[in-house]
C-alpha cells in the first residue's frame, strides 16, 4: 500500500503498524512525534496503531538543545 510520509509518497506492507514504519525507517528508540491524518499518535498507541491505504504521516524529530 501507499501512504504519504512527511508529504512524499512512501510504501509499504499492507498490515503495517505505526511500530513497522518506525522500524523500517531506523527511528525505533529514538525521541519523536507522529502525526496520522493530522492526529498526533502517542508512543504507548505505535504497535497497536495500524496504517491504510492513503493515510498521511508526519514524523517529526526531537531535537535537544538550550
Amino acid at each position: 500500500m501507499q501512504i504519504q510520509l512527511n508529504g512524499e509518497p512512501y510504501r509499504l506492507n499492507a498490515d503495517s503498524t505505526l511500530a513497522t514504519l518506525i522500524e523500517s525507517l531506523g527511528l525505533a528508540g529514538r525521541r519523536i512525534a507522529i502525526e496520522v491524518n493530522e492526529e498526533i499518535v502517542p508512543r504507548s498507541l505505535h504497535a497497536e496503531t495500524p496504517l491504510h491505504a492513503g493515510d498521511r504521516v508526519e514524523v517529526v524529530h526531537a531535537i535537544g538543545g538550550g
